[in-house]
């Protein structure tokens, strides 16, 4: 069998979204605290429109259905959450103190498997 290693990439960044999927769906109003605090207002709806946002780019990244498209919508999710994270937390650049290198580079490699 032939790998493609920029489409197991692109099927990785979308399988990583469900975790976060399951997160936001089981734990939906201290998700919206949490995005209250990062300025998102009103919570609860910005949280409903990345809870869309993931679910669309997970199924297109996993898919390949329009994975550029899901691969925007991606990188828009991941830099809203870098964004967030160094708001709450401060501009630390290690996952011990709630960095956002991981985001960052999640939003780095979608954007890879749109250019690759």
């Amino acid at each position: 069998m032939d790998w493609d290693p920029v489409g197991l990439l692109r099927i990785l960044c979308g399988v990583w979204f469900v975790p976060h999927l399951v997160g936001k769906l089981l734990n939906y109003e201290k998700a919206a605290g949490t995005f209250s605090a990062a300025g998102f207002r009103p919570g609860t709806l910005f949280v409903g429109l990345t809870i869309a946002m993931e679910a669309v780019a997970t199924v297109g990244l996993v898919f390949g259905f329009y994975p550029h498209f899901a691969a925007v919508l991606a990188v828009v999710v991941l830099l809203g959450a870098s964004y967030a994270v160094i708001k709450i937390n401060g501009l630390n650049w290690r996952w011990q103190k709630m960095g956002p290198e991981f985001p960052l580079f999640w939003a780095l490699i979608c954007v890879v498997t749109i250019v690759a």
